[in-house]
């Protein structure tokens, strides 16, 4: 596994055992659909031919990947629709399933995840940061998965679930972030790094700034990393490993108040944190992530997941 930067300070390793998904969205530009259904419950097509919902995937990825517990982040009243996915059906059901194994065994599957998952509620639409802040105390001081909730992410031939899981025993207790590259036209929806790599494991970089949702002509200026192309940028994928302290520097965000856009954004942070003890970014070049979160964007993952 790759080596730690000695130039930073070195910090307790890290194992990972928890992960959030944050499913607190309105899901305004799905309405009217997403008012009878949460779009994180949406159907979605595997490779495999079985219908699930958009978290489904996310719980069996990180399941695969060793974590343990599993925080939901919701609206009030939201997990209950939740629960109901998780737990399947009532045994009458169950016995018509029986003569199809596979989604009966799907069935099963479903209740053991069930098991594995806690819920926190998000009761102010303040902000990125705001919900993963809700999950402080499901956290107790320990690193955390994040993973975005109207995203699916798969990779050939290591998951990046599990990808971002290893990390934790190599960043030496800090925060890791999945990048991956992106063009100018991208940069209004994506936070944004400068960094330097690892010259014996290139896609490992240590991060020197991010911005949020950047423009051109500050991108081009001041969030540069080496090996890129001309107008190329490393952009959040949608998955960070979050070191514990995270939930320090978001506590003060919000007592002081300190607000982008009038909400807290966690993407600044990512920044403070990064200034404090260093951050780390792993460039994910194998790994394909699936838009959810808009009509237009969901309509084209729903043919491009069925197809790998």
């Amino acid at each position: 596994m790759e080596k730690i930067d000695k130039s930073m300070p070195v910090m307790p390793v890290m194992s990972v055992r928890k992960a959030i998904v944050p499913a607190a969205g309105l899901g305004t530009r799905h309405f009217p659909a997403s008012h009878a259904v949460k779009k994180e419950l949406f159907p979605v097509v595997g490779p495999d031919g079985v219908a699930r919902a958009v978290i489904h995937y996310h719980l069996l990825e990180l399941v695969k990947a060793g974590i343990e517990e599993i925080c939901i982040i919701v609206q009030p009243g939201d997990d209950a629709a939740v629960r109901a996915y998780l737990n399947g059906p009532g045994d009458d059901y169950l016995r018509r399933l029986e003569k199809y194994p596979r989604l009966l065994n799907e069935a099963h599957i479903m209740r053991g995840l069930a098991q594995r998952v806690r819920f926190v509620i998000q009761r102010e639409q303040e902000g990125y940061g705001h919900a993963v802040y809700q999950t402080s105390d499901f956290a107790g001081n320990q690193p955390v998965l994040l993973c975005l909730g109207d995203h699916l992410f798969r990779g050939d031939p290591v998951s990046p679930y599990q990808e971002m899981a290893r990390m934790a025993a190599v960043s030496g207790g800090r925060s890791v972030s999945a990048v991956n590259r992106i063009g100018p036209d991208e940069l209004k929806g994506f936070g944004t790094i400068a960094g330097k790599r690892h010259a014996d494991n290139p896609r490992l970089i240590d991060v020197q700034l991010i911005i949020e949702k950047p423009d051109v002509r500050t991108a081009r200026r001041n969030l540069r990393v080496d090996g890129l192309g001309n107008d190329e940028f490393l952009g959040w994928f949608g998955m960070h490993l979050l070191a514990p302290s995270i939930y320090d520097i978001l506590g003060k965000m919000i007592r002081d108040n300190i607000r982008d856009n009038g909400e807290f954004q966690l993407t600044r942070a990512q920044e403070l944190q990064r200034q404090q003890e260093g951050y780390l970014a792993l460039e994910m070049v194998s790994a394909k992530r699936f838009d959810f979160g808009m009509p237009d964007d969901f309509v084209r993952s729903l043919g491009a997941f069925r197809g790998l």
